[in-house]
């Protein structure tokens, strides 16, 4: 039988409930539990798919091509167990699978009502998640309650987790709940009112939690544990300390030293072999031995917030760490740079990389910071808009096509090297359409699809025959410029194996070191213990351009 644990949050968001969840499914893993996690998120919206990343972060992509919440990424980072649609689901998405039923009658005219039905809705969600009746059930299924306790949106998942507890009957759920600590510094003390609240509001909604993660810059006190647990009816071994550390790769060791998972295995009856972590233990240990350092210059249009490109960001640490280099991610303003100051503001890097991104803002500077690689021999690695605008450069510049662009940036331009293509199939056959009208959400290319790689390019060195990678687009290489690119130079080195869309381009090793622009995005399957190989090999050539500049400084300071 499957057992739940349900992770909430209480005082403030973003405190790492992610995180939290994550690092226990990793350690219940390491004791031979098969373990998957789920989120609920609270907001209407059906999916993150059309949220701007300054609201919610990262939109991640499964294989099957459901638009998640980036905490899903820190799952497939942690555990071995693939998301997939199932594993996350929104406010949105229960109503209107609550308002389908209604149509067809299936409540056989009684009114719907937030209880019992849209609650029984989500509880069915979580069950299907688990894979519960099916084969693919799992030991545990860690379900993480978005939003923070106190808030209305968040009241029906609360109520229907709490139901569902009910339900399974003694022994088969626990409760986390993740709430902070401030310091005060005027007054120098750690204040634990507000947790005693969060927790007391959680009660008066029905809900008991089995252990307390209690996040603070520091350890917290163990007169100060004994103080919670006094105010919240929480044992005092299940009050954790979570502070602030330099990687969250150390959080599975911090909760299981704490005896977490064995706080959570007691509760749910779960014999298992104890936690082995020696696999997280040498991780660490590489984060923090570096042998070198390279910098990575990565221009985008939301360089201020760095939980837009969370994935790209863990992915280049995760090849650092298999190339044994810390890797320094500087973001930068697409829209500060230009042909005239790309110099200036680019060429003390090791290596440039454009991630992907929708709309016009900034494009200008992402073809000037490609056109900089391309011509001063930087690795260049462009993903999804940064492989568009790569090929825009191109055509531009080297294949003189004067005006070539993007039909998403400008319909009327003489070159659409860029286009809306209104027909593909995905992985499964499926004919899916659309055209400039079609809704913005669920009408792109998503999840994984598979292309053959052309032998004797770099890509075929990294990839091998086929590359099978997640996709997140509407708009592809015009296949109509494909040979005049060719013709001009550019290396279209693989394309996917139904309508020829180009998924890699790259410039001759004699050429260039290191260029390549990728119509998906890797940065989703990248784990801390494989890297990705695309990515592993990019941050190679960082290394290695970093030494030839190194020698060339030190052979124009010799003296004569």
């Amino acid at each position: 039988m499957t057992k739940f644990v349900f992770v909430t949050g209480g005082v403030v968001s973003s405190l790492g409930k992610g995180i939290a969840s994550a690092s226990l499914a990793a350690i219940l893993e390491s004791r031979g539990l098969k373990v998957t996690l789920i989120k609920l998120d609270p907001y209407i919206n059906v999916d993150p798919g059309t949220m701007s990343p300054f609201q919610h972060g990262e939109v991640f992509v499964t294989d099957d091509g459901a638009e998640t919440d980036l905490d899903l990424g820190h799952y497939e980072r942690f555990i071995e167990t693939r998301m997939k649609q199932a594993n996350n689901f929104t406010t949105g998405r229960i109503y209107q699978s609550v308002l389908e039923k209604e149509r067809r009658g299936d409540y056989l005219g009684k009114t719907v009502q937030v209880i019992p039905h849209v609650t029984n809705e989500i509880q069915e969600f979580i069950k299907r998640g688990a894979g519960v009746g099916t084969p693919e059930a799992v030991d545990v299924a860690i379900c993480e309650v978005g939003g923070t306790v106190g808030d209305i949106e968040s009241l029906p998942f609360l109520e229907a987790v709490r139901q569902l507890s009910l339900k399974l009957g003694p022994n088969n759920s626990a409760f986390v709940h993740l709430t902070y600590l401030p310091w005060i510094e005027t007054a120098g003390e750690l204040k634990t009112k507000p947790t005693q609240h969060t927790v007391q509001k959680l009660r008066e909604i029905g809900i008991q939690p089995d252990a307390l993660l209690c996040r603070a810059l520091t350890p917290v006190p163990e007169e100060e544990k004994e103080k919670i647990s006094l105010f919240t009816n929480v044992p005092e071994w299940g009050v954790i300390s979570m502070w602030d550390v330099d990687t969250i790769y150390k959080v599975p060791r911090m909760l299981h030293e704490q005896g977490l998972d064995g706080l959570i295995c007691d509760k749910l009856r779960l014999n298992t072999p104890p936690a082995n972590l020696k696999r997280w233990d040498d991780l660490v240990r590489e984060c923090e031995s570096p042998r070198g350092e390279v910098r990575i210059a990565m221009v985008g249009k939301y360089a201020e917030l760095s939980d837009a490109y969370k994935s790209v960001n863990e992915a280049l640490k995760h090849a650092g760490m298999k190339n044994h280099v810390r890797v320094k991610i500087a973001h930068l303003d697409s829209e500060a740079i230009t042909d005239d100051n790309a110099a200036e503001l680019l060429g003390h890097y090791d290596a440039i990389l454009v991630p992907g991104g929708f709309g016009s803002r900034g494009v200008e500077g992402k073809i000037s910071t490609a056109r900089y690689a391309r011509e001063h021999g930087i690795p260049y690695l462009g993903i999804c808009l940064g492989m568009q605008v790569a090929t825009i450069e191109y055509a531009r510049n080297v294949a003189k096509l004067a005006g070539a662009n993007s039909t998403e940036f400008d319909r009327q331009c003489p070159h659409p090297v860029i286009a809306l293509i209104t027909e593909w199939r995905n992985e499964d056959g499926r004919l899916m359409t659309r055209d400039e009208h079609s809704d913005l959400g669920g009408t792109m290319r998503l999840g994984a699809q598979t292309s053959d790689v052309q032998p004797g390019t770099l890509a075929h060195r990294i990839y091998g025959d086929t590359v099978t990678e997640r996709h997140r687009h509407r708009y592809e290489a015009n296949v109509q410029y494909l040979d005049r690119l060719r013709d001009a130079g550019l290396v279209i080195s693989a394309l996917t194996q139904r309508e020829q869309l180009t998924e890699i381009i790259e410039l001759p090793q004699d050429v260039h070191p290191w260029y390549m622009g990728v119509q998906f995005h890797p940065e989703f399957k990248s784990t801390p213990w494989d890297g990705h190989p695309l990515f592993n090999d990019f941050v190679k050539a960082a290394v290695q351009h970093h030494a030839r500049a190194a020698a060339a400084v030190a052979g124009a300071a010799a003296p004569a």
